[in-house]
């Protein structure tokens, strides 16, 4: 190499260095909206789909409704195959990427398939075909004979190539609509949210004055002052299917920590919303103009213009109590 060729290589290895440095197209941690379907290749079967026709066509009951998902690239929430198929690619791209089986719902294992005494198994399950659940162990009844049942513990679609087709629809960059999709995923349920920024009053730890070193540290009580500090909160509208959502109930610390991650603010608030207008049930009719129309009237007031006594609600009020 001649004295001119290597003064230019320390420039070429440093350009190849930004190139490999600024990726171009999707990359992970992306929140992408894609459409598509995905059929077994050997028998053509729906595995899943975000079209609505194609659910339709197909038979699929189902209370949700088909619709474009938004995903975060690299978290596993499609195949690894198909989203290394997607990283790198724009909006817009298209593609049917085949899915091994090993790696989608795994290879067929016959050791899987086992013969269990019946008397395991619910009575109402003990038919060819019934998902059934055995010592933490999902798997379906393949045969029943007199007191033994053969059950087979693969997945379903053990064993099956899976194809993907699908379209990169949109990036999506709105916190907001990440927060909400993230939701979405996690727990099949997308509240009302949203995001402000806040004031909030913080006991920030007083580093000691390096010029006071006589006094020993150790002994030296920590002191503290309060600091208003700007954070980004993700307010949270709690509904009663976000509350009693199983998920939500076991795991919400890890789900909001996640959220805050992935969305990039400070805190999450769920809050919830009590609404005047949903009535006190009290089976009355005429009464709840006479408690809530802000004039002063109290419940007396209010039993009197609803005609009713007020003795005889509470003895009635007792008398259901005691029964």
């Amino acid at each position: 190499m001649t004295e001119e060729e290597e003064a230019d290589a320390p420039a070429d290895d440093a350009e190849a260095e930004t190139e490999t440095e600024t990726e171009s197209g999707l990359q992970a941690g992306d929140f992408v909206e894609i459409d598509y379907t995905a059929r077994t290749v050997e028998d053509d079967q729906l595995v899943d789909t975000t079209d609505q026709d194609v659910a339709d066509e197909e038979g699929v009951e189902a209370d949700q409704e088909f619709e474009p998902r938004t995903i975060v690239l690299g978290e596993g929430h499609l195949f690894e195959t198909v989203e290394e198929e997607i990283i790198g690619g724009e909006v817009g791209d298209s593609a049917t990427v085949t899915v091994p089986a090993e790696e989608a719902f795994g290879t067929y294992d016959p050791d899987a398939v086992e013969t269990v005494s019946a008397e395991k198994i619910d009575e109402d399950d003990r038919y060819p075909g019934a998902q059934i659940q055995l010592e933490g162990r999902t798997g379906y009844l393949e045969t029943i004979v007199g007191g033994r049942a053969r059950v087979d513990f693969n997945h379903p679609l053990a064993g099956e190539d899976v194809e993907y087709e699908y379209e990169i629809l949109d990036e999506v960059d709105d916190r907001e609509r990440q927060a909400a999709s993230l939701f979405e995923m996690y727990l099949d349920v997308t509240p009302d949210l949203w995001i402000e920024t806040d004031e909030v009053e913080e006991e920030v730890l007083v580093e000691p004055d390096e010029d006071e070193g006589d006094e020993d540290e150790s002994d030296a009580e920590p002191e503290y002052e309060t600091e208003v500090v700007e954070k980004e909160t993700l307010y949270v509208e709690s509904t009663p299917q976000l509350t009693m959502n199983q998920q939500w109930m076991f795991s919400k610390q890890q789900i909001a920590q996640d959220v805050i991650e992935k969305v990039g603010v400070d805190r999450v608030i769920v809050q919830d919303v009590i609404d005047g207008a949903g009535g006190m049930g009290m089976g009355m009719p005429g009464m709840m103009g006479g408690m809530g129309g802000g004039d002063g009237g109290d419940l007396e007031d209010a039993l009197e213009d609803a005609d009713v006594d007020a003795d005889e609600l509470v003895e009635e009020l007792e008398a259901d109590v005691e029964e």
